[in-house]
């Protein structure tokens, strides 16, 4: 069995903006694309990613509108805004430049 990680403190957010890069999705549909991503080794909560989806609204980095899922059920699709897509593209830059540094730092030589 494979130990399931948890999402690092931020990185939620900017996990959600990723997923909604490819497609509007609704929250589960989310969840569902994160894991699937992770191979299933990140395990998410879906209260933390419907308290990311609105703390993402009131920024207005995704928008949100209801649709009709696969299923015939009515649920609130989520799409990047520009703005989201722009700091999309910043924090995947920071986090890419943070592990860099993180994992240079923990090899055996120390990163030299």
């Amino acid at each position: 069995m494979v130990d399931r990680l948890s999402v690092a403190k931020g990185m939620l957010d900017v996990l959600v903006l990723r997923a909604l890069a490819w497609t509007p999705m609704h929250g589960f549909e989310i969840t569902e694309w994160l894991e699937e991503r992770s191979n299933h080794r990140v395990g998410l909560e879906d209260a933390a990613v419907y308290q990311a989806l609105y703390r993402l609204e009131a920024r207005g980095l995704i928008s949100a509108s209801w649709g009709t899922t696969v299923n015939n059920r009515r649920a609130r699709y989520y799409k990047l805004t520009k703005t989201g897509r722009e700091q999309l593209r910043a924090e995947t830059k920071r986090w890419l430049t943070y592990t860099e540094v993180i994992a240079a730092l923990l090899a055996p030589d120390g990163g030299r």
